[in-house]
């Protein structure tokens, strides 16, 4: 058998486009910090190939320390931590920084693959539930202390992989439902449509309660009304204190939610100013593009920080709808591809890893490009492998090969 049987040459294929394509475009937007991406890439190709080259059992036996060790960075930004762009979510030594956020993704990874795989693990056990919430949990409330609002959302990614081992999909419904009710709450605000809203939860709410209270009653058991009634009187109570919520938030942040409903262009010298030129880089790509290091609102450097959230609109803007349309579609089969490849593995650890890796990756990728293009607030998420930055790409390339080191042992077992 030759070693190189089990390397998913698809999979490092599409890893190796992503990433040179997106020098290409960080180079377009600035030739420094391409040259700057080029090293990183170089970096995080030779802490690949270390992972790769090291026993597939490692990962397995160290993911307690190394999800402890991502815990304690993260927590360590509130004494150390350096404020860049508005959030103390990085660590600074001297001309590099380093954002620990990116890394603790891998650590709870690894350490939800393990407590998942083991032997007595079964989510319909109250305990194992519990205990697998809480090592999410416990980075997530420490990335929301920081705060970085962004990186939180990500971390509902892990609960797609928990899904895929039993858990009720309801708990997505219902995470649904408090998003929508927050957002629309915020919406009304006139006193007339709040009104119409305070009617609109009434009817909701009783008419969920008649509802529960007659399936219950058909099937004789009281008790099963429970949970729809606390679901529906919770979100009763989130459309009157989302309001609240809401004025505590800082600004800038109450503006990014706000230009999803009032366009960007009535915040066009704050908040909607990047969306703002987003979207016209994006629309002035036409089919085709304007060609390599020929866009207009990329050289004119009209979207601060382009390299970085943003950069899918020099793509937009250079490539035209075409490459746009290629480099989602390349986007899509990869994610697929680990997922694919997830539900191949015969452990389970691999599979939950995989399910974990796929689904942060579905959530990096959704929201930055809904964000760029106006379909969600802007949060700071950066697109893998395609964003400028040395932890992103190193975090998520570390993610990628230890994936693969995985799948490629996975195929060489005789079990």
């Amino acid at each position: 058998m030759k070693w190189t049987e089990g390397i998913d040459k698809l999979g490092l294929g599409l890893y190796f486009l992503l990433c040179l394509f997106a020098i290409a475009n960080i180079y377009s937007v600035d030739e420094g910090l391409g040259k700057k991406q080029l090293i990183f890439f170089g970096i995080s190709i030779f802490v690949g190939l270390i992972i790769f080259f090291s026993r597939s059992k490692f990962f397995e036996n160290m993911s307690g320390i190394i999800y402890i060790g991502g815990v304690l960075m993260l927590a360590g930004l509130h004494v150390f931590g350096t404020e860049i762009l508005g959030q103390k979510n990085w660590y600074k030594f001297g001309s590099f920084t380093m954002q620990p956020v990116e890394f603790s993704k891998i650590g709870t990874a690894l350490m939800l693959a393990n407590y998942v795989s083991g032997a007595d693990f079964d989510l319909k056990n109250t305990k194992s539930l519990i205990t697998a919430l809480a090592i999410i949990g416990i980075p997530a409330v420490v990335v929301l202390s920081i705060p970085d609002v962004g990186s939180l959302l990500v971390f509902t990614a892990f609960f797609i992989a928990l899904y895929r081992e039993g858990l009720s999909g309801k708990l997505f419904l219902i995470g649904g439902l408090f998003g929508a009710v927050f957002l629309i709450a915020n919406y009304l605000n006139d006193p007339l449509q709040w009104s119409l809203w305070y009617f609109t939860v009434f009817i909701i709410v009783i008419g969920g309660l008649w509802f529960a209270f007659n399936a219950a009653f058909l099937r004789k058991n009281i008790y099963t009304l429970l949970p729809g009634v606390g679901v529906i009187l919770l979100l009763a109570a989130l459309s009157f204190i989302s309001p609240v919520i809401f004025e505590k938030l800082p600004k800038h942040q109450q503006e990014r939610v706000e230009v999803l409903y009032k366009g960007e262009r009535e915040f066009r010298d704050t908040s909607g100013y990047n969306l703002l030129y987003s979207k016209t880089a994006i629309g002035s790509g036409g089919m085709f593009g304007k060609g390599f290091r020929e866009g207009s609102v990329t050289q004119g450097k009209f979207v601060p920080e382009q390299e970085t959230d943003y950069i899918f609109c020099t793509v937009g803007e250079e490539w035209g709808f075409v490459g746009s349309a290629v480099l989602v579609f390349a986007y899509m089969i990869f994610i697929g591809r680990i997922y694919y490849l997830s539900e191949k593995q015969k452990s389970v650890f691999n599979r939950v890893f995989g399910y974990c890796f796929a689904s942060i990756l579905l959530m990096h990728f959704s929201i930055n490009l809904g964000m760029v293009m106006g379909l969600f607030p802007t949060v700071g998420i950066p697109l893998p492998y395609f964003s400028y930055g040395g932890s992103s790409l190193l975090a998520f390339s570390m993610m990628t090969f230890i994936f693969f080191k995985l799948n490629y042992a996975d195929k060489n077992s005789l079990v």
